[in-house]
């Protein structure tokens, strides 16, 4: 294990562990772990973050602060005399948490800053039909996501990519460019650069999603808009819209999977026309057919599955 330097990692989320693992098994020296407090009912071991599960395994110092400026958390935290600290998908740190290395802290964002900075730039960056995204590291600073970038990596999105699919390939990434960051810092070969100005006109930003924000409008006028936007919530948090049997009997409908029809048609916007192995939706420049999708209170099923639990099939609409 190299002595120098000393790592703190910090990361609460699946995307998190693959930076982690890059860093331990080249031997670097990871003296402590900052993650997310444990989930409700994680007393069992299959319940906790990855996180933790790898710190546990490997016995790494960890610490689950709730409030990241508890004297007691402080206390552990700096006797770890961190050189360096990596963030990888966590909240925000006060600033007695990222000034503290003598080396910095540095973060990895799923985006090419200065664009999508926020908590969801993944899905942002499907819904808005982009045809590339990144990886971004940078040094933490006062303003949010806005510290001077160290290494970028470009990648591709694909036109039917889902922000799950998209994400398992950032993940596959994320280790090796959070390494070279870490190497270039220590060799003294990456030079910060600030991050450039753009007008707000141009900025795209990656806000956290609400329930609201994932509603399907199906009576936009671009069928691409609504594609995208389910391609862009799926598998979470789901893009979801009403359904309805009778003007007394709804449900809501999760959409995960979808293909585009262009095709001129005379149904009335949100018409679900069902056949015996598709479903498929109207909207103004043809329709979204199903693929996969969740009834509430029922599990994630594929479209031949969905149409068969589906006992009234004329007159639907959704809205």
């Amino acid at each position: 294990m190299k002595k120098f330097p000393r790592i703190v990692f910090i990361g609460s989320t699946p995307f998190s562990f693959f930076s982690l693992k890059e860093l331990y098994t080249r031997k670097y020296n990871i003296v402590g772990i900052i993650t997310a407090p444990d989930p409700p009912f994680s007393r069992r071991k299959k319940n906790f973050f990855p996180i933790k599960e790898y710190a546990l395994e490997n016995h790494i110092p960890l610490l689950q602060p709730k409030n990241l400026l508890d004297y007691s958390f402080l206390r552990h935290f700096t006797m770890w005399k961190a050189d360096i600290q990596i963030v990888v998908s966590f909240r925000l740190l006060p600033r007695v948490i990222w000034s503290y290395p003598k080396m910095g802290t540095f973060n990895l964002h799923a985006s090419l800053l200065p664009q999508y900075k926020g908590p969801a730039p993944i899905n942002w960056a499907i819904i808005n039909g982009e045809e590339e995204t990144g990886l971004t590291t940078f040094f933490i600073s006062n303003e949010v996501d806005s510290g001077n970038i160290l290494l970028q990596k470009k990648i591709e999105v694909k036109r039917d990519e889902t922000a799950g699919e998209l994400e398992n390939k950032l993940k596959k990434i994320s280790g090796s460019i959070v390494l070279k960051t870490l190497e270039g810092i220590l060799q003294k070969t990456i030079k910060p650069i600030p991050q450039k100005i753009i007008s707000n006109s141009s900025l795209k930003c990656a806000p956290k999603i609400s329930s609201i924000d994932c509603k399907i409008h199906w009576d936009i006028t671009s069928i691409d808009v609504i594609y995208n936007k389910i391609r862009g919530l799926s598998p979470y948090p789901s893009a979801w819209t009403t359904l309805f049997f009778k003007e007394n009997r709804f449900v809501r409908f999760k959409i995960f999977l979808t293909n585009k029809i262009r095709e001129t048609h005379n149904f009335p916007i949100g018409s679900v026309i069902i056949s015996s192995c598709e479903m498929k939706i109207s909207v103004k420049e043809g329709f979204i057919s199903v693929i996969e999708g969740q009834m509430e209170g029922k599990k994630k099923m594929n479209i031949k599955n969905l149409i068969n639990g589906i006992k009234i099939r004329k007159n639907l609409f959704v809205r």
